[in-house]
This record gives C-alpha cells, structure tokens and sequence, in this order.
C-alpha cells in the first residue's frame, strides 16, 4: 500500500491571502481597470498596487508559492514590474514555474462589498482553469460582503483567501524538506 501511494506522488495544500484598497478617484476618469481572477471588470475603481493588482490572482499566487517554498510576490514580482511586467497571470506563471507536479483544485472566497461577484464567476472560473492548466471544475468560487464587519466588507478593497492543492512529482520530499531528508514518521 506504501509504495502505490508513494509512486502516485505527495499530496500537498497551502493557504494563499492578499488584500488591496480600491484606488481614491473617479472610475470613469480611472485609466487602469479593476482586474478580477485574470477579467477585466469595467465601471468599478482599480485596485492600489503596482502591478494590476489583480488580488485574486495574487491570493491564488501566494497559495502556489506555499505549495513550492518559493515565494514570487515580493523581491521577484518587483523586479518584474521594475521590468514593466505588470500583468498578474505573469507573476502566477512564475510561481507555476516552481511547482514540481500538478495543480489538482483551487479554491477562492473573495470578501468585497463591491463589485457584485456571482456574474463574474464564470470568466473567472474559465480563465484561472487556464492559467492553472486545470478544469475549470476544479476552481471553486465563493464571495462574502462578510456583513460590512470589515474594511472590505464595506467596500473600502478586496480580500481573498485561496486553497490549492498538487500532487507532487513522485519522489519529491514535501516541501520544507530537503531533498536528503527523510520524511517525518507518525
């Protein structure tokens, strides 16, 4: 039994989490557009960020980088928009780059006042199954205003938590153990 669940590879998840404050101003007179799970959502006042800040992706991104141990937002992402590369499907690509095995199943709870989430989930859903390399069955996609208890929830930016899950290349430790290291036993 040992050596199939071995030879199939390491399940693994990791929690990803970002949070961005609206821009100040008007979103008519706005040149950047907000930027939702890779969509691009008219009408609504841009998140703050130096990239597009689009903070799902960014959330989703983080979650990737806890499943490697390589983080890419901070000094890489930094160096990337340093370099003019602004759009988040980068940076989640970057992290992709990392990740010795595949992407089973993501899952996305976005906490936001504003916009209204339910009719952007399927362009979501479709266009975060495709960065990932995954069926867009295996993004889940829930929302909250979280009762206006919190700044987002009242409108003032967007908070998103992400859970993903792989399996790792057959052979591969989990990561935080180097490659020498055996295994803890329980």
């Amino acid at each position: 039994m040992e050596r199939n669940r071995e030879s199939a590879g390491v399940p693994v998840t990791a929690i990803g989490q970002d949070s961005h404050r609206f821009a100040a101003g008007n979103p008519s007179t706005e040149t950047r557009i907000l930027k939702l799970g890779g969509v691009e959502v008219p009408g609504h006042r841009p998140l703050e960020g130096n990239s597009d800040a689009d903070v799902v992706l960014h959330a989703l991104t983080n979650a990737v980088s806890g499943l490697t141990g390589v983080n890419i937002l901070g000094p890489t992402a930094d160096r990337m928009c340093a370099d003019g590369i602004v759009d988040s499907a980068a940076y989640l690509a970057e992290a992709l780059r990392f990740l010795e095995g595949r992407l089973l199943h993501v899952s996305i709870s976005i906490e936001a006042a504003v916009p209204r989430m339910m009719p952007l989930f399927p362009a979501m859903r479709d266009r975060i199954a495709g960065l990932c390399g995954i069926d867009p069955g295996c993004v889940g996609l829930t929302a909250t205003s979280g009762e206006g208890l919190t700044a987002c929830g009242r409108g003032e930016g967007i908070s998103v938590l992400c859970v993903a899950t792989a399996l790792l290349r057959p052979g591969l430790p989990p990561p935080g153990l180097p490659p020498s290291a055996d295994p803890p036993v329980s």
